[in-house]
């Protein structure tokens, strides 16, 4: 039996695995700037603005944690 791992999201591995998928989120919202610029939905650009906005605030809260979990990694500074 697979025992659970404990505090996964509180762990470097953890803030990476959701950056990465915060940021495959911008695929999505991509397609729909896209579709709504081709239909010229107003209301689908707006929501689409939205979602951009959610997903740069989530990885800038990602961002923060793995700054307070201590990373030593180059790119982080």
């Amino acid at each position: 039996m697979a025992k659970k791992a404990k505090n996964f999201k509180k762990s470097k591995t953890g803030a990476y695995v959701s950056m990465g998928t915060t940021a495959f989120g911008a695929l999505s919202v991509y397609k729909q700037v896209k579709m709504a610029r081709q239909d010229n939905d107003t209301l689908r650009l707006i929501d689409a603005a939205v979602s951009a906005a959610a997903i740069v605030t989530g990885l800038a809260i990602l961002y923060r944690e793995l700054k307070r979990l201590g990373d030593d990694d180059v790119l982080l500074g």
